[in-house]
């Protein structure tokens, strides 16, 4: 059900102008961390030659290409204009379209597979979207998602996130309530989003990796640049607090420091499902 705190369609629209900001930092910071998905989720769709495939949130473009890779049939949407510009400059032999995933432009039953890299972080009507993704698939067509876990597992976003709770900073007002950002962390939660939609074969997986980062400055910028939610969580607070909020990420972050930088635990839900034959 949806929760009626959320204001959705503000929430959409703060997350749509965000990414149009946030495009370099995001492909600088979090490329070499969600490519590392792009291949679990082209296998939970069995993804093949000849394949009709759609890539939603597909920001550059990557998880699209590799589907090309293998040599599937490929379109790539995402809301933000300046993501599909980079993701044509990245890869201008594929197709990539604006769209919404709450509303995508192709008729029913249009794609083999469908998956979508994290986007499910950022939607204010997760299971609409969900029905939309269900609703493109052919009969038999498979759908695989990806999110983060919980922030003591994935860490990347985890260290910044504890920063701000032992600061004592509260969200900034003008930011619109969203969805819980970790409720899909919760297997039973990820697995009941896709048999709500009446997908079959559902299953959720845990995927745990290490992410290097050259020192707790380049972690810094990275998630203020490379976020929305998270960005304007801490450029939305005072000078003050931001100091304090820093003074606790440079403490928190110390346990993960190793010769030459910070090594950084990554854990990763996948859920995939198929729409009934």
């Amino acid at each position: 059900m949806t929760d009626p705190t959320v204001d959705a369609d503000s929430f959409n629209a703060f997350e749509a102008a965000g990414w149009e900001a946030q495009v370099a930092g995001y492909d600088e910071f979090f490329v070499p961390i969600t490519t590392r998905l792009v291949e679990p989720l082209l296998d939970a769709t069995e993804i093949g030659g000849g394949d009709r495939v759609l890539d939603v949130a597909s920001g550059p473009g990557h998880v699209a290409a590799g589907a090309a890779g293998r040599g599937a049939s490929v379109v790539g949407v995402d809301i933000a204009e300046g993501m599909l510009s980079l993701a044509r400059r990245l890869h201008p032999e594929l197709e990539f379209r604006r769209g919404d995933a709450e509303a995508l432009p192709f008729p029913d039953g249009s794609f083999d597979a469908v998956v979508a890299n994290f986007l499910m972080l950022h939607v204010g009507r997760p299971e609409q979207v969900v029905d939309e993704l269900a609703r493109v698939l052919v009969p038999g067509g498979r759908l695989a998602l990806t999110v983060w876990d919980v922030p003591g597992r994935a860490r990347v976003l985890g260290v910044l996130l504890e920063a701000v709770a032992a600061a004592g900073a509260s969200p900034p007002q003008d930011i619109p309530v969203g969805p819980p950002f970790f409720r899909f962390a919760d297997d039973e939660e990820f697995s009941a989003l896709l048999r709500g939609r009446r997908l079959e074969d559902v299953e959720v997986r845990t995927i745990d990796f290490t992410h290097r980062e050259a020192s707790p400055e380049t972690l810094w910028r990275g998630l203020l640049g490379g976020t929305v939610r998270t960005a304007a969580l801490i450029r939305g607070q005072t000078s003050d607090m931001q100091r304090r909020i820093r003074a606790d990420f440079d403490r928190i972050v110390r346990q993960h420091e190793v010769d030459g930088g910070l090594e950084l635990p990554v854990s990763v839900k996948l859920a995939s499902g198929r729409k009934p034959a």
